[in-house]
């Protein structure tokens, strides 16, 4: 139980790092296709942290 609980919280600051990285680019590099590219890039890595968190996909390394 305490390995899914970790699991999930390093998952949870792996996307909030990567977002705010991303984000700090689009903030220092205004543009509107740059801004539309961090977005699609934080949707698909939103989508899988959820159903890897959510116990959805197994990890098959």
């Amino acid at each position: 139980m305490e390995n899914v609980f970790l699991n999930r919280a390093m998952a949870l600051l792996a996307f909030i790092v990567l977002a705010v990285s991303i984000c700090t680019l689009v903030f220092y590099v205004p543009r509107w296709d740059l801004a539309i590219m961090v977005g699609f890039t934080l949707i698909l890595a939103g989508w899988d942290m959820w159903h890897v968190a959510m116990g959805h996909k197994e990890d098959k390394h």
